[in-house]
């Protein structure tokens, strides 16, 4: 599926939504059915299902609660029954990647465990000049000693992978929404559960944030909280359901 020379429009499963109560975008020329594509669902009780242009999209990820500017990292902290895990988050100058016709913004983000190494990606995002944030995928590593796992990795417009929206150019609360499309790989679900939010984490106390449920059906059970203020980005994430309790909290913002 190369979308570089026609709009790419990400749709429902128009009887699935139906089913849900929810409307459906008309499913136009451009659309996946006009390529040969099948249209997969966009996920269970989505209701955010935006059209993907690769005509209709900004330079610059500018989002104010997901701002991706070049040269700014981000650092946060958490405490595991394993140890002390960091994650630093850097929005890179000089790479470049062309995914579905749209130049994205790379990020590496990396993982540590008591100073160890544990976890290298790099995510690749790009806006639409509505200010949708998409999310187009990602090269994954994991490191287990002498052991490296890419499971995880993938990238929209290979196979059936799809573009999903990592954040909402205006949230509404209770509005849900995919993530990612990538079967049996990446499957994340999202949904906006609160605004304005107080939010207290070392880096600042903040009053402006929007709260976000994330899940996957391909792990039942599991969700987590996460929390974007106004022109910070991410700052906190917790997992209160599933799996072990875990709170990663935003440490500092510095600039390379």
């Amino acid at each position: 599926m190369s979308g570089k020379t026609a709009a790419l429009t990400i749709i429902t499963g128009l009887a699935a939504l139906t089913a849900l109560g929810c409307d459906a975008p008309t499913p136009t020329g451009s659309g996946l059915e006009a390529q040969g594509v099948e249209a997969p669902s966009f996920g269970e009780h989505a209701t955010f299902t935006p059209e993907f242009d690769p005509l209709n999209f900004a330079s610059l990820v500018n989002h104010p609660y997901h701002p991706l500017i070049p040269g700014t990292a981000y650092h946060h902290v958490g405490e595991t029954p394993e140890g002390v895990e960091t994650n630093d988050i850097l929005v890179l100058y000089d790479n470049t990647k062309q995914i579905l016709g749209v130049t994205v913004t790379v990020v590496r983000d990396l993982v540590s465990l008591d100073g160890v190494l544990k976890e290298e990606t790099f995510d690749w995002y790009a806006q639409d000049l509505d200010g949708n944030v998409w999310y187009m995928g990602e090269d994954t590593k994991e490191f287990d000693g002498d052991q490296i796992s890419t499971e995880g990795s993938w990238e929209a417009g290979v196979g059936d992978n799809l573009p999903g929206i990592i954040m909402m150019a205006h949230p509404k609360t209770g509005t849900a929404y995919r993530q990612e499309f990538a079967p049996d790989v990446a499957l994340d679900m999202a949904r906006v559960l609160r605004l304005h939010a107080p939010v207290v984490v070392p880096f600042d106390a903040l009053d402006d944030c929007i709260q976000i449920m994330e899940w996957t059906p391909l792990e039942r059970g599991m969700h987590e909280h996460k929390y974007y203020c106004r022109d910070v980005g991410r700052v906190l994430e917790v997992h209160p359901g599933g799996g072990t309790p875990f709170r990663n909290e935003l440490v500092s913002i510095t600039h390379f």
